[in-house]
């Protein structure tokens, strides 16, 4: 089930975007206003972001522009304003889409899914700031790179593209080692340390995410 972080200073609004796709099993998370939205998106890991434009305090532009700082998470920028230069200033921030209100359910879902499916069979994986890249071979936290040995970067990629799937310790020397490995699993539980203890440095939560199964493996909790 695809995460969906919904920012709008209008509940109506968040609660109709909902209603559209929760029947399509999106699980949809509602923030009043970009402060909320931003808030969220540090402490939680979204697959998509909606986004509306015009909102008090801080508007869409500012938003989008605060969370490009630290998170590649795919955003719709959504509003009832259909000037052309709205549309090319959300693109030139960050934003990867934009639908305008009202807008017809059918396009939104198929807009929803067209850039999940760009971005989800990418080689890069984006939660709640830490950013895995496969084609740089690089791992960073809010812009800041994170240096690990090809093990644990492999390891960190492995579970951050499956979430809340438990891996045992044979499962992990299988798929990062190879099956024909004589790699035991002290070596499996080292490496994991020490990606741990990396990450962690960073500043990164990593134990309200990775999670030993004590007995059996290792789990990226999706928060």
């Amino acid at each position: 089930m695809n995460k969906v972080l919904l920012i709008d200073d209008e509940e109506r609004m968040l609660e109709l975007l909902a209603l559209y796709l929760e029947p399509y099993q999106y699980d949809c998370r509602k923030a009043l206003g970009a402060k909320e939205g931003l808030k969220y998106l540090k402490e939680e890991s979204f697959d998509i972001v909606l986004l509306d434009i015009m909102m008090p305090e801080m508007d869409g532009w500012q938003a989008c522009r605060e969370i490009r700082q630290y998170s590649d998470v795919p955003i719709i920028m959504v509003t009832a304003r259909e000037q052309k230069e709205d549309t090319v200033k959300g693109l030139k921030l960050g934003a990867d889409d934009y639908v305008t209100k009202p807008f017809d359910e059918a396009e939104l879902i198929a807009r929803i899914e067209a850039l999940l499916r760009r971005t989800q069979t990418g080689s890069q994986f984006d939660i709640g700031g830490l950013s895995w890249n496969e084609d740089r071979f690089e791992l960073s936290y809010k812009g800041r790179y994170i240096k690990l040995t090809p093990k644990e970067f492999a390891l960190v990629g492995l579970f951050m593209k499956n979430p809340d799937r438990v891996f045992t310790r044979n499962q992990l020397i299988d798929l990062i080692w190879g099956m024909d490995s004589e790699t035991e699993g002290r070596t499996v539980d080292s490496h994991v340390r020490n990606m741990r203890e990396k990450i962690r440095e960073s500043g990164f939560p990593i134990d309200e995410h990775f999670h030993t199964v004590w007995g059996v493996g290792y789990k990226w909790i999706r928060k």
